[in-house]
């Protein structure tokens, strides 16, 4: 299979100009006789289905929730990137650009990069137009803030509900629609299966999740915009909710799954405290602005933190990252945690976390302006900790967050199956093998509002539809296959539970493919996980039956993909033996323990290809060029 990503020729600064003129336009009085799927009302699926349905097109917008309110881009706390420049600190598009490509260790392509961060400045326009309340100073200007990564302030923020107001903007611009009567909202309702009729992508088969029904739904294209595959790793900052199984029946349908191994592990999240816990919390990379992190020099110094004198504490990263200090790329403060925990200096009851000391910042700044910052911030760790962070450093400590890989799409955001567009963080996106922070938002709504717009127009413009009725062969063998599942679940009569299956994928995840990885370790996930989910399928408990309103069942049908999700992932960690970003081989790294790229054998995007469930995935490249970033060893000294 040939992997064409229709990257635009001519100069990077001109190839979404130019490519926006050569794509095909529909009539805006033939856009009405098009229909458009779009799953997912996050940030990338309220602004695509908003988008479409101002220009006319009719779309059908799904999501699991009751609301597209609740979509998991609410819990987005820090910011969102854009290149204004406000600050005046030396920030432009090309510099953006550099950090991204740069931040993602040099894993991403750059054309699609550069258009990121070309339209960025749109969105901050389009939230401020839609009231969006992002802080500002004291003249009334929009306020920047830092994040990991960059040298410059180029992130906007509403305290620390950066997502909330985003998705509040998006779903206001979606309603209209809806009241338009130019979408129309499916809540509570599950994609299960997609539907290909000649080798295009259709439709989809969902089940509702309130009467068990299962239904399809026909158009002329269809947007998947569900999220990553966090949740693999069981405890992850992700809602419990959030799952892949859109995209992984996507996958199994001939999408190509790209990239599965880069995870992002995020630095600042309140650490585990037990296993009865089925998720765990962010706390802002904001707040690594006026926060230092630090651990005791001594090994198992376990004193209270404020009984621990100046020159007694370890300030890890502004040692050993003097340039960018607490704001290195959340890869490198991650890792560096690690280390110190492994080295026996880690902090609090289970020692396995580091400080985040506001004590600075409180003394130079005042109570009140962190307060102002970071205010729900700090009322959110003190209600889960029980411990006042105006006055006790906070514990921090890695956890999985985010999931650079996703379903391959070219420049035009459509996977291999024409008709099959993927975007937000369900498509392996413009990040490379890391995300700096405050890019998520940035690329989901980038995606949604500023670039299928055009692209999904050329698709359709270029195509010919014939109508779909429910009765075609293509959605009765759908709606089989998904009640055939769904039946084996049911059947089975096991003795544990779907979440202890979880939680032990999760361990494996964790222990194997997370933060530090290498050959012994991947090859015993890659034993291991089979076993796990041979016996899931002999052992699972799914209590009740299909008709009616089942978590058991929908949960089980989610294990049951993240079951296989996980083996890709390993198998994606074992075949790239290098170090780059979130992907960190222990055989690969520097002197200094830094990441060590092979970039004269790995600088191509892995895409897999499924061959059935009793069969090895097949492996496709995607070569990357870098034309115009030379490809250095990442540092931030």
């Amino acid at each position: 299979m040939k992997l064409d990503s229709k990257i635009p020729e001519g100069p990077l600064a001109e190839k979404w100009d130019k490519h926006k003129f050569d794509l095909k336009l529909v009539n805006p009085a033939n856009k009405r006789k098009y229909s458009v799927i779009v799953v997912g009302t996050g940030l990338a699926g309220a602004s695509a289905a908003s988008s479409l349905a101002e220009l006319g097109y009719n779309v059908k917008n799904i999501c699991i929730q009751d609301s597209p309110r609740r979509a998991h881009s609410i819990a987005a706390q820090g910011g969102i990137n854009a290149a204004k420049n406000y600050p005046n600190d030396g920030d432009s598009i090309w510099r953006l650009f550099y950090d991204t490509i740069k931040g993602g260790d040099y894993r991403s392509r750059e054309a699609n990069v550069y258009r990121l961060a070309q339209v960025s400045n749109n969105i901050i326009d389009q939230g401020v137009a839609q009231g969006i309340p992002f802080a500002r100073e004291y003249g009334g200007l929009l306020d920047n803030r830092s994040f990991g990564g960059a040298q410059v302030s180029r992130t906007f923020y509403a305290r620390g509900q950066t997502g909330q107001q985003l998705l509040l903007g998006a779903y206001s611009s979606l309603m209209r629609q809806v009241a338009k009567k130019q979408v129309e909202l499916i809540t509570r309702s599950e994609m299960l299966d997609l539907i290909l009729v000649d080798g295009k992508a259709r439709g989809i088969t969902t089940r509702n999740l309130i009467t068990g029904e299962i239904e399809t739904h026909m158009a002329d294209a269809v947007a998947i915009c569900t999220g990553g595959y966090g949740n693999a790793y069981f405890l992850s900052t992700n809602a419990k909710n959030s799952n892949a199984t859109a995209a992984w029946r996507c996958y199994k349908r001939g999408a190509l799954f790209a990239n599965p191994c880069f995870t992002q592990i995020h630095p600042t999240c309140i650490p585990f405290s037990g296993e009865y816990q089925s998720k765990l919390t962010l706390m802002s990379e904001s707040l690594r602005n006026d926060g230092r992190v630090w651990v005791p020099k001594k090994q198992g110094d376990n004193r209270a933190p404020n009984d621990i004198p100046e020159d007694e504490r370890d300030y890890y990263l502004e040692e050993r990252y003097p340039s960018f200090g607490n704001l290195v790329p959340r890869d490198v403060a991650s890792r560096n945690a690690k280390d110190v925990v492994d080295d026996g200096r880690g902090v609090g009851p289970s020692n396995v976390a580091v400080y985040l000391d506001f004590a600075d910042s409180i003394n130079r700044l005042g109570e009140n302006v962190i307060r102002e910052k970071y205010g729900n911030l700090f009322d959110m760790y003190e209600r889960i900790i029980d411990e006042n962070p105006y006055k006790t450093p906070m514990m921090i400590y890695p956890a999985v967050h985010y999931t650079m890989g996703g379903l391959w799409v070219d420049y035009n955001l459509m996977s291999n199956v024409p008709g099959l567009f993927v975007l937000g963080e369900a498509n392996f996106s413009d990040h490379g093998a890391n995300r700096l922070g405050a890019s998520a938002l940035m690329q989901g709504l980038a995606d949604g509002y500023f670039v299928i717009p055009y692209t999904i127009g050329d698709y359709l413009a270029s195509n010919s539809f014939d109508k779909i009725e429910s009765s075609h062969e293509a959605c009765q063998e759908s709606i089989a296959l998904v009640n055939d599942k769904m039946d084996k679940l049911l059947a089975i009569k096991g003795e544990k539970t779907s979440t202890e299956f979880h939680r032990e994928l999760g361990k494996l995840m964790w222990e194997y493919v997370g933060m530090a990885r290498d050959e012994a370790g991947l090859k015993k996930a890659i034993k291991e996980i089979p076993k796990l989910r041979e016996e899931f399928w002999q052992n699972v408990t799914v209590s009740s039956d299909k008709d009616l309103m089942n978590k058991d069942l929908e949960f089980a049908g989610r294990i049951a993909d993240f079951l296989e999700i996980g083996e890709l992932m390993a198998r994606d960690a074992l075949d790239r033996n290098e170090s780059c970003g979130g992907h960190f081989r222990l055989e690969s790294q520097t002197d200094e323990g830094e990441a060590k790229r092979k970039d004269d054998e790995y600088a191509y995007v892995s895409a897999w290809e499924y061959k059935g469930d009793d069969k090895k995935p097949a492996l496709h490249k995607e070569e990357l060029t870098f034309e115009n970033v030379e490809l250095t060893q990442r540092s931030y000294k």
